[in-house]
């Protein structure tokens, strides 16, 4: 199995399903497209993927791309590393948690792009402030649910989905007691940058140069 993703230090896309790949526990090899190189990223990301996008997962000759489609599918040809939670109703919301960041959050994407390199405070603008106040109110809701220490208990794909969002809170000094938070999500945003598989990430990301 392959996964191609994108410049380690900037992908979020990329990030998610190799999370949740490395959560399978199966082998797999990478090929990383360094971004940001218009002229040869393209080129070299279409002879992987179809969309000209990042990422994509390659298993035989099979080729799945996007972030969301890779997790799923994931999930389906690992069931022992239960990706989703067991409970139909908890599955329900964690995919409708996913669902929601892989369409939403626009301005907070926009405003904040991830960058692991980078420490900086930023001030929120409206928009922004907006989806951190819906951040707050979707993440205290499940984890009041789930009692934690994932949103919907273990780790799950949800939890994959939202940590580059967790970069963004750490990378632009963004204080979510602003927004609402009592703590619960501060402490979710560290514990979401302090498993295994996200310091991989991100110890890989300072090497790149």
């Amino acid at each position: 199995m392959r996964i191609i993703v994108g410049t380690k230090k900037w992908s979020t896309w990329s990030l998610r399903p190799w999370l949740v790949l490395k959560r399978t526990g199966a082998a797999f090899d990478e090929v990383v497209i360094r971004l940001r190189e218009v002229e040869t990223s393209t080129a070299a990301i279409l002879e992987h993927s179809p969309s000209g996008l990042v990422p994509a997962l390659k298993d035989g000759d099979l080729v799945i791309w996007d972030s969301l489609a890779i997790s799923e599918y994931l999930a389906e040809r690992f069931p022992e590393a239960r990706l989703w939670p067991a409970d139909a109703a908890d599955r329900a919301l964690a995919r409708a948690a996913a669902s929601e960041m892989h369409s939403g959050f626009s301005s907070l994407r926009g405003q904040c792009p991830m960058d692991l390199t980078l420490t900086t405070v930023l001030e929120p603008s409206d928009g922004t402030r907006k989806d951190l106040r819906r951040l707050v109110q979707l993440w205290s809701g499940l984890l009041d649910r789930s009692g934690g220490p994932f949103l919907l208990g273990d780790w799950s794909i949800a939890d994959a989905f939202f940590t580059p969002v967790a970069t963004r809170v750490r990378t632009y000094g963004l204080t979510l007691a602003d927004h609402g938070d009592d703590g619960r999500c501060a402490g979710y945003v560290d514990r979401l940058l302090a498993t295994p598989e996200f310091l991989a990430w991100e110890a890989e990301a300072a090497r790149e140069g």
